[in-house]
C-alpha cells in the first residue's frame, strides 16, 4: 500500500484523512491560523506551471513573517478589501488572505546564484539513452515496492528531472534519470548514476527519506529533492526560488495527470465486464 501523502505549500502539518488524489482538492489546514487556499489543486498547479516554468515572474519572491511566528512565501502581495492577499504565482488566481494585523513584515528574496557548470563525466557509448516502456515500468515497480512509493510519482519525478534520458547531465552536474548529484549518489551507495536501476534505486531511496523527514508532505519533499533539505529547513517551507517552485508544480501536475489517467483506465476496465454481462445473446 502506498503511503498517504499530504500537500502543504507552507510546510505545516495538514489533514491526512485521505491520500493525495486528482480532482478538485483543496489545501485543508489543520490550524486556524492558516487560511484556505482559494484555488483547487489541479488549477493551482496548472497556473504555477504556466507562470513559473515557461515565463519566470518579473518580481522576486517575497518572504512574509506572520504574527504567529510562521513564515509564508509568496510571489507578491496586495491589499484588497481590507485584507492582504499573498499571491502564490505571478497571476492573481491563487492566493491566501490574511488580516493586516496577522502580518509582521515582508522581505524580498532573490534567487541564489547559479552553481558553476560541472564537466560532463565520461559515459558509455553503448548504453541506450532511453529505456523501453516495459523496462521502465518494471524498474519503477521494483523501486516503488521497495520504498513504498507510488509508481506514478516516481515516473513524474523522472519526467521532470530528465524526461527519461538515461544519459542526462544538468549544468550543475546532476546525472541520470533522477538527476543525482555525485555527492548524493555516493552517500546513497550509487556506483554508476548512468546505470538506470542504480540511479532509480538511489533516487527512490532519497525521495523516501525526504518524505519521512517531512512527514509525507509531498510538496516539501519535492522542494528538498530539488533545492536540498537545508534550503527547505532554512525557510521553514518551500524556498522562494523560482526554479524550485516551478519544479514542485510541474511534478505534482504530472502526478495528478497520471492519477486521472489511471483512475479512468480502472473505471473503463471495470465497466467492460459489466457491459458484456448485460448484453443479450442472439
Amino acid at each position: 500500500m502506498n503511503r498517504k501523502l499530504q500537500l502543504g505549500m507552507d510546510g505545516r502539518a495538514h489533514n491526512k484523512e485521505r491520500p493525495l488524489s486528482a480532482g478538485s482538492l483543496f489545501f485543508r489546514p489543520g490550524r486556524r491560523d492558516c487560511p484556505y487556499l482559494k484555488t483547487p489543486l489541479l488549477g493551482f498547479f496548472a497556473v504555477a506551471l504556466a507562470s513559473l516554468a515557461f515565463a519566470l515572474p518579473l518580481r522576486a519572491a517575497e518572504r512574509v513573517t506572520l504574527a504567529n511566528g510562521f513564515v509564508q512565501v509568496c510571489n507578491h502581495h496586495a491589499l484588497v478589501d481590507g485584507h492582504i492577499r499573498l499571491y502564490l504565482s505571478a497571476g492573481e488566481d491563487s492566493y491566501i488572505e490574511y488580516a493586516p494585523a496577522d502580518i509582521v513584515s515582508f522581505e524580498t528574496i532573490p534567487d541564489p546564484p547559479a552553481p558553476p557548470a560541472a564537466p560532463a563525466p565520461a559515459q558509455s557509448a553503448t548504453r541506450p539513452a532511453k529505456l523501453t516502456p516495459t523496462d521502465m515500468a518494471e524498474m519503477l515497480t521494483r523501486a516503488g515496492t521497495e520504498h513504498n512509493l507510488d509508481v506514478d510519482l516516481l515516473a513524474s519525478v523522472i519526467k521532470a528531472e530528465s524526461d527519461g534520458n538515461v544519459r542526462a547531465v544538468s549544468p550543475a552536474g546532476a546525472q541520470g534519470l533522477m538527476q543525482l548529484m555525485p555527492g548524493t549518489a555516493a552517500d546513497l551507495g550509487v556506483k554508476d548514476s548512468f546505470e538506470p536501476s542504480q540511479n532509480v534505486g538511489g533516487g527512490s531511496a532519497y525521495l523516501d527519506a525526504l518524505l519521512t523527514r517531512y512527514h509525507d508532505n509531498l510538496a516539501m519533499a519535492l522542494a528538498a529533492y530539488n533545492a536540498g533539505p537545508q534550503a527547505v529547513d532554512k525557510y521553514h517551507g518551500i524556498p522562494p526560488y523560482h526554479e524550485t517552485r516551478a519544479y514542485v508544480a510541474r511534478v505534482i501536475h504530472e502526478f495528478n495527470r497520471r492519477i486521472l489517467a489511471r483512475e479512468a483506465q480502472a473505471r473503463q476496465s471495470a465497466a467492460a465486464p459489466a457491459a458484456t454481462a448485460t448484453t443479450p445473446s442472439r
